[in-house]
């Protein structure tokens, strides 16, 4: 078969047969793979810098996407780290790591999506004890997880939503009730931040680095009740991967620091939400600019998703 591998850790996939494992395991089942996104996990997957990445090579790359079974089944899948992954015109999944999807899905939209809205989506529903009507902060809100994380906050009942990134056009557009954008000037930045995050329940972080910092000295002084927590949910780190943080925020509000990702939340507890999570964006709850590119075109469409902010989907062959 077909398939993007990546044979050296500092070239994009090249378009090249891959051969299918001759067996299978349990609960296992080969399918044809109708959609695939390139989201930024994959990016770094097949860069070998993800913080799962081994020195394994060749490998396909891609985490999850939309196929169909030999039974005619459309469904949305995740794998576990396989150096086979779904960037191919076949690979291998667990059903019990994937559901079914109604006819009529559309697989770009669903591979599109589900990737990024499962971020903010896990860690709420999972990472913490959120209630309808907390207010969310979300730290990155113009990339495409951000975007769809301001959508998931209203989808699940948040009382307030904060969107807090660069550029105010492209903040304007995500209906948050209040935002912040991070290229003003250094002063109006702080003054915006602590205000917006006087009251705030939650953060959804994923910026993290030099950003994370800043808000927080920002923000922790301008609480209205330091007895009220501030649960801050490190989710990415676009921005960097350490960010300093001030003890006196430790001690000075009620501050819980955690993460949301591969590990820290068990892969039943994903799997149990896929479900849900793939009839909300198969309703059109949520909005994701999304653009196919095929598989044979693997290598411009890395370039693609390096430098626009859509979501490219590598679909089979035309």
């Amino acid at each position: 078969m077909k398939a993007a591998v990546v044979t050296t850790f500092d070239q994009a996939p090249h378009y090249q047969d891959f051969t299918l494992p001759d067996q299978l395991g349990p609960n296992e089942m080969v399918v044809d793979v109708i959609a695939a996104g390139i989201h930024p996990r994959v990016r770094s997957q097949a860069e070998g810098s993800h913080y799962t990445s081994t020195d394994d090579l060749p490998l396909v790359p891609g985490i999850d996407g939309v196929a169909r079974a030999a039974d005619g089944t459309l469904r949305y899948f995740i794998l576990p780290d396989t150096s086979l992954g779904s960037m191919a015109e076949q690979t291998i999944i667990d059903v019990r790591r994937s559901v079914r999807l109604p006819e009529g899905a559309d697989p770009v939209q669903i591979a599109a999506a589900m990737n990024p809205a499962m971020s903010s989506w896990i860690a709420l529903r999972r990472r913490i004890d959120f209630q309808p009507g907390q207010s969310v902060m979300i730290m990155g809100a113009t990339g495409n997880a951000g975007r769809l994380a301001v959508q998931v906050a209203r989808r699940l009942d948040a009382g307030r939503v904060i969107a807090v990134g660069r550029g105010a056009d492209r903040l304007a557009e995500l209906g948050a009730d209040a935002t912040v954008a991070l290229d003003d000037d250094p002063q109006t930045v702080a003054e915006q931040l602590g205000e917006a995050g006087k009251d705030v329940d939650v953060v959804i972080d994923y910026l993290w680095g030099q950003p994370t910092r800043d808000a927080l000295y920002a923000i922790v002084p301008r609480r209205t009740d330091h007895n009220q927590s501030l649960t801050w949910i490190e989710v990415g780190s676009v921005a960097g991967l350490d960010s300093p943080i001030p003890s006196a925020a430790l001690r000075a509000t009620r501050l819980q620091i955690v993460g949301s990702g591969q590990g820290s939340v068990a892969t039943r507890d994903i799997v149990t939400e896929l479900g849900e999570l793939a009839n909300a964006v198969n309703s059109a709850a949520f909005t994701i600019r999304a653009r196919a590119i095929t598989l044979d075109k693997v290598e411009y469409a890395w370039s693609e998703a390096a430098n626009e902010t859509d979501r490219i989907v590598i679909t089979p062959q035309s």
